[in-house]
């Protein structure tokens, strides 16, 4: 079964590395990026901190609008636009926030916020050149 995506999912990228240090558990969604299972942001904050890492929030909004009714696949479509968006600052997490229908002269759309999160294990945000080659080290 695909994973349901709604406002307040939190989606990260597939880095084994991250996700077993942090006993993270994710359900591929499209191409290297999953849906992290039962977690809130909130939760995920907390567990984060409790590791001794640390998950950094990016103020600016990322969105993207697809033609087609509020459904599944269109909202899958939307995300990879917004995936392509977040790769060259290559930021590993992000947070759905909006979920926005309507329709211009009787077609539907949608638009798809989301606010990219990076989870690393410093307290200083390393650069894109940093993450792009990240490597934890392991408990």
């Amino acid at each position: 079964m695909a994973a349901t995506v709604q406002v307040g999912t939190i989606l990260i990228e597939d880095r084994p590395l991250i996700l077993r240090a942090l006993d993270l558990e994710s359900e591929s969604y499209s191409g290297t990026w999953g849906v992290l299972q039962s977690l809130t942001s909130s939760a995920l904050d907390q567990k984060i901190r409790g590791s001794g890492w640390n998950c950094f929030f990016m103020a600016a909004e990322v969105k993207a609008t697809v033609f087609g009714a509020a459904a599944a696949k269109t909202v899958r479509r939307a995300l990879k636009q917004i995936f392509e968006k977040v790769r060259k600052p290559d930021f590993n997490c992000l947070e759905v926030t909006q979920i926005v229908e309507d329709s211009f002269f009787g077609v539907p759309y949608i638009t798809v916020c989301a606010h990219s999160r990076h989870i690393q294990q410093g307290c200083f945000l390393e650069s894109a050149e940093q993450r792009g080659s990240f490597q934890p080290a392991l408990p």
